[in-house]
C-alpha cells in the first residue's frame, strides 16, 4: 500500500521544523560543493534559500489518516524555493525572488456559471468553511521531477456543496489572478493570460482534491499559490491552479492555458502516466526534489502518480493515450 494511516508513520519519518532550520550552514557547504562541479543551477538554489523559513501565520490542520503517503515530504525550503509559476517568471527560483510583491489582502474568490448559489467568498470565510486538514501529497511535475508536500486545507468538494451545481454542469474551471506591477511574468506572453484550468465535475468532486491554504502548518507563502490554491496528486503539476481568484462550472469543456498554448504537449486530462511521453522527453522516471541528488538513478514514475487505487475507476474505459 502506498497510502497508509498517520499511526502507522514513524515521527522520524516527518521533516519538522526544527530539523530543516539547522541545517543552514550544511546546504551552503552543498550549493558550494554543487558550484565547483558545474551544478550552477542546483547550487543558486540551495544559496537562495538558505536562509529562508516559515514566517507566515499559523494554519494548523488535524492530520487525515486516509490522505497520507510512505514519502518523506521535502523542506520547506525545496518547497517553496524551486517551484513553477510562471506569472512571475519561467525560472524555478522566480516565484520565490519576486512573488513577495503580490497583494493577497484583500481577496474574494468568485463562483459562478451553472450553479444554484453564485457567491463571492472573501478570503476569511473560505478560511472557515470547512475543518482544516493536513495531508501529505506527491506533486509530480511534467519536467520530470516530483516532490512531497505537507498541505493544509479540505477537500474542494466543502465548497461545491455549498453552491449546488445545476444538472447542466459539467466542468469546473479555476482561474488564477492577473497582478501586472507585481507579476512580471504576465508581461511576457508566454502563455495568454490570465491562467486558465479545468477538471470534469466529477474529478473536482473526488475527496483527493483540495483547496489548499498551507504548508507546513503556516498560511501559504506567495509563490506557493497564496492565499488559496487546488492540489490534485494524481495529474501533473500544472493542472493545480495558484492564487485563484475564480470558479467556473460549465457544461463545456473550457479551453485551459497550456492546452491553447501547446495542445500537442499539454493535455486537458494531464494524468500521471509513465506510458506516455511527453513529446520531447521521457515521463516513465522521475527526480525527487530534496530526496534524490544528481547522481541517483532516478525513480520510476507510479501510474497515476501512485493514487491509482482511488481515481482509476474515474477514467475506466477511457483510452489514456488519447486523452492524455
Amino acid at each position: 500500500m502506498l497510502i497508509r494511516r498517520a499511526s502507522d508513520i514513524l515521527p522520524s519519518e516527518i521533516t519538522p521544523q526544527s530539523v530543516y532550520a539547522q541545517r543552514r550552514r550544511l546546504m551552503l557547504q552543498a550549493a558550494a560543493s554543487a558550484a565547483a562541479l558545474g551544478l550552477t543551477g542546483w547550487a543558486n538554489r540551495q544559496a537562495f534559500a538558505a536562509d529562508a523559513g516559515p514566517s507566515g501565520a499559523a494554519l494548523p490542520g488535524a492530520r487525515n489518516d486516509e490522505f497520507l503517503v510512505m514519502d518523506k515530504p521535502a523542506s520547506w525550503r525545496d518547497i517553496t524555493q524551486y517551484n513553477n509559476f510562471y506569472e512571475f517568471g519561467t525560472g524555478k527560483t522566480d516565484p520565490a525572488r519576486y512573488a513577495g510583491a503580490m497583494s493577497t489582502r484583500p481577496w474574494t474568490l468568485d463562483v459562478e456559471g451553472e450553479v444554484l448559489r453564485p457567491r463571492t467568498f472573501d478570503i476569511d470565510d473560505l478560511l472557515k468553511l470547512a475543518p482544516m486538514e493536513e495531508r501529505i501529497y506527491r506533486l509530480r511535475c511534467v519536467e520530470g521531477w516530483s516532490m512531497v508536500i505537507p498541505w493544509v486545507g479540505y477537500s474542494l468538494e466543502k465548497l461545491i456543496s455549498k453552491v449546488e451545481p445545476t444538472g447542466n454542469a459539467r466542468y469546473v474551471e479555476f482561474v488564477t489572478a492577473v497582478q501586472p506591477d507585481a507579476m512580471p511574468g504576465v508581461r511576457g506572453r508566454v502563455i495568454d493570460w490570465p491562467y486558465v484550468e479545468a477538471l470534469r465535475l466529477d474529478e473536482a468532486r473526488h475527496p483527493l482534491t483540495m483547496l489548499v491554504f498551507g504548508l507546513y502548518g503556516h498560511v501559504l507563502p506567495n509563490q506557493n499559490g497564496a492565499p488559496l490554491r487546488l492540489a490534485v496528486p494524481w495529474k501533473y503539476g500544472f493542472k493545480s491552479g495558484k492564487s485563484l481568484v475564480k470558479i467556473r462550472f460549465t457544461e463545456k469543456q473550457p479551453q485551459t492555458s497550456w492546452v491553447k498554448t501547446a495542445a500537442h504537449e499539454y493535455g486537458f486530462y494531464a494524468n500521471v502516466n509513465p506510458n506516455v511521453d511527453h513529446p520531447r522527453w521521457s515521463q516513465a522516471t522521475e527526480r525527487r526534489i530534496g530526496e534524490d541528488g544528481f547522481f541517483k538513478p532516478k525513480r520510476q514514475t507510479l501510474m497515476f502518480n501512485g493514487y491509482a487505487d482511488q481515481v482509476a475507476s474515474l477514467y475506466q474505459g477511457m483510452d489514456l493515450k488519447a486523452n492524455y
